[in-house]
This record gives C-alpha cells, sequence and structure tokens, in this order.
C-alpha cells in the first residue's frame, strides 16, 4: 500500500522517495544518494565490497606468498576455508545483532572489528599465521547479512529483490575486483623497488585501509530505519525492544529459512569456492601467467555487477505476475541451469572453452543468489535478522564444506572437483520443491484451501498477549504490503484480518 505524499501528510513529507505505510520506498533509483533510503543503499554496498575485497586479497598473490611462507597445496587449502569458515557462526549473530540492535551498528563495528587482521596480513610468516588472517578477515563478509537485512527494512515488497540483489551483487563484485586490484597494487610496489616478497606485504595496506573507512562511513552516514536508528525509536516507543528468545524460535522453527540456507550454500557458497581456487587453478592448469590468472579469475567476479542485481530483478518481474510461486520456480530453474554448467567446466580441457563456460556459469550462479534474497524478506517479518543470517550462514557452510571435500589435499584434481560441485548444486536445488506459504502456495501447490491471509500468516509470529500490547503493529502493515505476492490473484484476495487467530497451517 503507497502512501501518497500530499502538503499536510506530515509524516511522509520528509522523504524524497515515495513510501508506503511502513516508511520503506515503494521505487528504487541507483542514481540518487537520497537519506535514508538510497544512501542506506550505497553505502551498505560499498562497505560490503570493501570486506569481500579483504577477504580475498590473497588469492590472487598465493603464487608469491607460497613461495615466501613455503606453503604447501593442503596449507593453501586450509586457509581457503577458514576464510569462508569464520563468517558462519558470526552471519548469523550479525542477523541476531541487526534484529536487536539495527544494522548501522552492528555492521560498523563489525568491519572496524576485523580490519587489523587485514592489517596483520602484511607480517605474516608462516603458514599458521596466514591462516590464522584470513580466518579472522573473513568474519568480516558477515556483512553480507547486514546489507541484505537493512534493504530488507528500507524497501517495499514490490522492488526488495532488486535492492537486495544490487546490494549483495555490487559488493560481492569485491571477490572480482580483488582479482585486478591486488595483482596491480603488487605490480606497482615491486616497480617502485621492492622485492617481490615484500611488495606483496605492503600491498595488504590498501585493502585494510579501504575497510577501516568504509565502517566509519556506515557508522556517521548511515540510519537504521526509514523513521531513524534503533536507539531513537527504542526511546520513542515507536519500536519496542524485541523478546530475543522469541525471534530465535521463531527463526529456527521455520523450515524455509533452512531450505534457502541450504541452497544458497550450493550458489553463494560455491561462487565463495570459486574465488578461492579459479586463479590458481588457471594458473597451474593452463600455465597463463600471475597477471592473466587474475584477470581471468576477476571476470567471474565481476559478473556480479548485473548476475546478482538481475536475480533479484528478475524475482521481483516475475512475482509482479505469478507472485511467490513464480519467485520460487526461477530460484529452482536458474539454480539447476548453473549446476549443469559447473560440471561441464569441470569437463572442458581448453582455455578458451574453459574461459566461455565459467564466465555463463557465473551468470547463473550470481543470479541465482540474488532470487534467493528475493524470497528471505517475506519468511518471517519479526526475525527477519536470523533469518537472513542462517542464510547467509549457509553460504559460507556450503563453501566450507566444498573446499573440505573437494579442493583440499589431493583426493581429486581440480578439474574433477569443479565437476563434482556441480553434480552437488545440482542436488541441493532440489528441496526448493518443499518451500511453501499458505497464504501464496509453493512450486507444484496453490495457497491453501482455508483461504489463509498474509496476516494470518505473520501474526502466528505473535502471542496474544504482545497483540494486545500492539508489538504486532509492524508485521501488519507488512502484510498488508506484501499482498502484491499473490500475483494476478491480488484483486480477488480475501479482506486482511486484524486480530484473528492465526490459521494452524501456518
Amino acid at each position: 500500500m503507497e502512501v501518497e505524499q500530499k502538503p499536510n501528510d506530515l509524516s511522509t513529507q520528509k522523504f524524497p522517495l515515495p513510501v508506503d505505510s511502513e516508511h520503506k520506498a515503494t521505487v528504487f533509483r541507483v542514481h540518487s544518494f537520497a537519506p535514508p533510503h538510497m544512501r542506506a543503499f550505497h553505502i551498505s554496498w560499498i562497505s560490503f565490497f570493501s570486506c569481500f575485497v579483504s577477504t580475498f586479497a590473497a588469492p590472487p598473490l598465493l603464487p608469491i606468498i607460497r613461495d615466501n611462507l613455503n606453503l604447501t597445496s593442503t596449507d593453501i587449502g586450509n586457509a581457503g576455508i577458514a576464510a569462508v569458515s569464520g563468517a558462519i557462526f558470526a552471519r548469523v549473530a550479525m542477523g541476531t545483532a541487526c534484529d536487536l540492535f539495527g544494522p548501522r551498528l552492528a555492521s560498523s563495528s563489525l568491519i572496524l572489528l576485523t580490519a587489523p587482521a587485514v592489517f596483520c596480513s602484511s607480517i605474516s610468516n608462516s603458514p599458521v599465521s596466514f591462516l590464522l588472517v584470513r580466518f579472522f578477515t573473513g568474519f568480516s563478509l558477515a556483512t553480507f547479512v547486514s546489507t541484505q537485512f537493512w534493504m530488507s527494512s528500507m524497501f517495499t515488497a514490490r522492488v526488495v529483490g532488486t535492492a537486495n540483489g544490487l546490494a549483495g551483487g555490487w559488493g560481492n563484485l569485491g571477490g572480482g575486483a580483488t582479482q585486478l586490484i591486488m595483482p596491480l597494487v603488487f605490480s606497482v610496489i615491486r616497480d617502485i623497488g621492492a622485492t617481490k616478497f615484500t611488495a606483496w606485504r605492503i600491498a595488504f595496506f590498501i585493502p585494510a585501509l579501504f575497510q577501516t573507512l568504509s565502517a566509519y562511513a556506515v557508522f556517521f552516514l548511515g540510519q537504521d530505519m526509514p523513521d531513524g536508528n534503533y536507539s531513537k525509536l527504542h526511546k520513542s516507543g515507536e519500536r519496542h525492544k524485541d523478546n530475543f528468545p522469541q525471534v530465535l524460535y521463531h527463526a529456527v522453527t521455520n523450515y524455509r529459512g533452512w531450505i534457502l540456507a541450504l541452497t544458497y550454500g550450493y550458489c553463494f557458497g560455491v561462487e565463495l569456492t570459486v574465488d578461492n581456487i579459479i586463479a590458481q587453478y588457471f594458473y597451474d592448469r593452463f600455465n597463463v601467467n600471475l597477471r592473466t590468472a587474475g584477470m581471468i579469475a576477476a571476470s567471474f567476479g565481476l559478473a556480479n555487477i548485473f548476475s546478482r542485481p538481475g536475480g533479484g530483478i528478475l524475482s521481483d518481474a516475475v512475482a509482479k505476475r505469478f507472485g511467490m510461486r513464480g519467485r520460487l520456480w526461477t530460484l529452482w530453474m536458474v539454480q539447476t541451469i548453473g549446476g549443469l554448467l559447473c560440471v561441464l567446466l569441470g569437463k572442458v580441457g581448453s582455455l578458451g572453452a574453459s574461459v566461455a563456460v565459467m564466465l555463463v556459469f557465473s551468470i547463473f550462479c550470481q543470479a541465482a543468489c540474488g532470487l534467493t534474497f528475493g524470497v528471505v524478506p517475506f519468511v518471517s517479518r519479526r526475525s527477519l535478522g536470523i533469518i537472513s543470517g542462517m542464510t547467509g550462514g549457509g553460504g559460507n557452510v556450503g563453501a566450507v564444506l566444498t573446499q573440505v571435500i573437494l579442493f583440499r589435499g589431493s583426493r581429486f584434481s581440480t578439474e574433477t572437483g569443479i565437476t563434482l560441485m556441480g553434480i552437488m548444486i545440482l542436488c541441493c536445488s532440489l528441496p526448493i520443491w518443499l518451500i511453501y506459504f499458505p497464504q501464496w502456495g509453493g512450486m507444484f501447490h496453490g495457497p491453501s484451501s482455508k483461504g489463509t491471509t498474509e496476516e494470518e500468516y505473520y501474526m502466528s509470529e505473535w502471542s496474544s498477549t504482545e497483540r494486545n500490547k500492539g508489538f504486532h503493529q509492524a508485521s501488519m502493515k507488512f502484510a498488508d504490503n506484501s499482498r502484491s505476492e499473490r500475483g494476478k490473484r491480488v484483486e480477488s484476495a480475501p479482506a486482511p484480518v486484524d486480530q484473528g487467530t492465526p490459521s494452524p497451517d501456518v
């Protein structure tokens, strides 16, 4: 429900973008920096971008670092696993922090706390110290959760997939950009006169400084919600302090969140895995030089400039006609095609064919990430942060498991590992078939015959006592604004129910 901004409407005239009843923007204007909606968008993706640059600053320089620190293939594999494993629990914790303290404080704190690990990368002198700095730097990837939470808090249902896709995609772009940035910085420093074993160490100061500055930008320029920061809203009584055990309960008992965590593990988790292995794969298998390998690897991550946002935009587009069922069908089809392309990538044996397949694979892999977070905001209103954290953490779990099983040590060749990774993608996309929303339906079944409404679904997260105190009002507004997920059925939808008893189907 969009709110008209009339001159006498004091509640909405302060916003430069049209908003709905929750004051979420109903349009997305990427060229705008207007506060609070578009400013939050740009600050969030830039800060997440800086964290990606830091976390994956090492892989493009690995041929130099491994000679300096005498790293074995097992050491390199362990360090790659460490870089993404730290964020597993950090992402769940970040979701909780967003629910309780707001995305601005949660994000800026984590970015600033992990920046010293990036600086310390320059003084690594053993396989153990190299593993530790990659582990602690990887915690910063949990800022993805705050990015998605922030966008879901700022943009309404009709454009939230686009906002999430662009913020996540442009942030993930850092994984590709660092493949270009670090070899370039390394070359400049070496050309100035430093030895190669000194140049790679100095190069780490660039991502470390970038990450530090982005933390201050989030804290001083960002705003948690359209109406202000959490601290202000709590003091004014506009937002109540939620009961954490209840927030956690409604997150972990919602099976949809667990399925999305699994499927995200084999789109984003695969992306993280490829970021860790692809430069070295082309360097070793096709005997290209370091800069060429970095450019090829960068092209995988750089596809995020349009592929992940494209997934979010596609999710919103199909939802206009087919609702949530369209979002789910599109997610499954795109991720399945990505799995088939991954299998093919491991089979082709020429440099040109490998690069071509990798580029097409990157588009589908990253689009599936955007499509996933086109669904996430609708799983739970009350526990949005933890659901986002569970899904984001699932991406890191997938990356860890894939690297441990397929790319650690010499059990499989890299090309065989890539093929098996594709098979894992195909298998882990199947549970999407099981996701069902009683008010909207699922892939193979329409909405519940009991006529469950959005209000009943989201009201089921609140007890009668909490509803009597009015704590559920934000969920009611969200339910009303999410009726568009019925697709073409929205015109004939049942009337909202304010205080009805939640359906047992919910």
